[in-house]
């Protein structure tokens, strides 16, 4: 039963929330209430479950050693020797092979964008990770096939491709917003835990962070107005403040509370940060679904 709760903390259930991005075409192109498209992508969505958390138990297995070595990381199942590599291999390799045969059910597209996700995660844990700046291109990359995998479960009419932009400037504000947080944390021990933090200064990072946050707000408001399937009153405008808070809470956590490392555990813990994603969720569904 450990070894169950082991490995079911390895494939790290709470990093989930980033497949939510699978959703996209489902909710923008207009066919949520659509029972086929609904379905198809709910079951693209567990697909992408899978085959993400057979990356992280990969990943986990290639750090055991440097994980050893972190003030949190060291606590992880394999770093702490909670689960054993056999049984990670053995997992891992499960969930590759059921995540490959459900893709290729749902559509041979679908499974060439699952693959080249593996493939890319893999990249990253080998190499990638280790080149400042690609490590964090190489993780917005992995946003925007999720969202391109949701494409192409359904039959897409009028999904603007300024949601692949926008998922590529947000994807670049959290990954650098997190390299930051680790810099701060590890301080001068930054590089011995994680090499690629040798190649970034705070205020690099900073500098990164100011860029993509700004570029981010300019490419959503664009989309707001210039996206050939919103309504042409523009009130899909009425939705930048609640991304400007977003991007604007993310920040000063960062900077004031020195939290960020995580993402995704900001995600399921901030209240504030949690309120705006709820109402800009409400604000556009009623924006698309219920307006006239």
């Amino acid at each position: 039963m450990r070894s169950l709760q082991a490995l079911l903390k390895t494939m790290r259930p709470r990093q989930w929330t980033k497949n939510a991005f699978v959703f996209g075409a489902l909710v923008f192109d207009r066919q949520l209430f659509i029972p086929l498209s609904f379905l198809r992508t709910l079951a693209g969505f567990f697909v992408f479950c899978l085959a993400s958390s057979a990356v992280y138990i990969l990943n986990d297995l290639a750090d055991i050693e440097k994980d050893r070595q972190h003030p949190e990381k060291r606590h992880r199942p394999l770093a702490s020797g909670q689960l054993s590599p056999r049984l990670a291999w053995g997992a891992a390799l499960m969930l590759l092979m059921i995540s490959v045969a459900a893709g290729a059910l749902l559509s041979r597209a679908f499974l060439g964008v699952v693959l080249l996700y593996v493939l890319l995660m893999v990249l990253y844990s080998k190499w990638l990770k280790h080149i400042p700046v690609v490590d964090v291109l190489t993780i917005a990359a992995g946003f925007v096939l999720r969202v391109h995998a949701g494409v192409t479960l359904i039959p897409v009419e009028r999904f603007s491709p300024w949601l692949y932009v926008v998922t590529t400037l947000l994807a670049l504000y959290l990954g650098f917003g997190k390299r930051r947080a680790e810099l701060a944390m590890l301080a001068e021990n930054a590089s011995a835990h994680r090499r690629v933090l040798d190649g970034y200064t705070l205020r690099l990072l900073d500098q990164y962070i100011l860029i993509v946050s700004g570029t981010t707000i300019i490419a959503y408001s664009l989309y707001t107005f210039s996206a050939p399937n919103l309504p042409s009153n523009h009130t899909m405008m009425l939705t930048i403040p609640f991304v400007l808070y977003g991007i604007f809470r993310y920040l000063y956590l960062l900077e004031v509370e020195h939290e960020g490392g995580a993402p995704e555990e900001i995600l399921l813990s901030d209240r504030p940060l949690q309120v705006a994603i709820l109402l800009w969720m409400a604000a556009v569904l009623t924006i698309f679904y219920l307006s006239p």
